[in-house]
C-alpha cells in the first residue's frame, strides 16, 4: 500500500476518529462522549478543533471509527461555552 500525503487537517479528524474509538471501547456501546473527555485524552483536540474537525473532516472521523466497528449515531453542539457530544454506537 502506497504512502498517501494527509494535510494537517485530515491528520487531525483521524486523531479525533481514533480518540472516540478509544473512549467508546473502553466505555462500551452506545456510549456518549464529551469534548472534555476528549480533551483529557488527547490535549490537541481543543473545542474549537473538534467543531472545526466535524464540519470539514466528518467523512474521515466517520472512516476511522469505521475501521474499528464504531459509527457516529450523533453529534450535537450546544454552542460556546455548553458543550459538544458524540453519540458513538456499534456499526450495524
Amino acid at each position: 500500500m502506497a504512502f498517501a500525503r494527509r494535510s494537517a487537517s485530515e491528520t487531525k479528524a483521524r486523531d479525533l476518529g481514533l480518540a472516540l474509538a478509544r473512549l467508546a471501547e473502553g466505555d462500551g456501546t452506545p456510549s456518549a462522549i464529551g469534548v472534555d473527555r476528549l480533551k483529557a485524552v488527547n490535549p490537541r483536540l481543543t473545542p474549537q478543533a473538534v467543531g472545526l474537525m466535524i464540519r470539514k473532516e466528518r467523512a474521515i472521523v466517520e472512516e476511522t471509527l469505521a475501521e474499528r466497528g464504531l459509527r457516529l449515531a450523533d453529534y450535537s453542539d450546544q454552542g460556546p461555552g455548553r458543550g459538544m457530544e458524540f453519540a458513538i454506537d456499534a456499526a450495524s
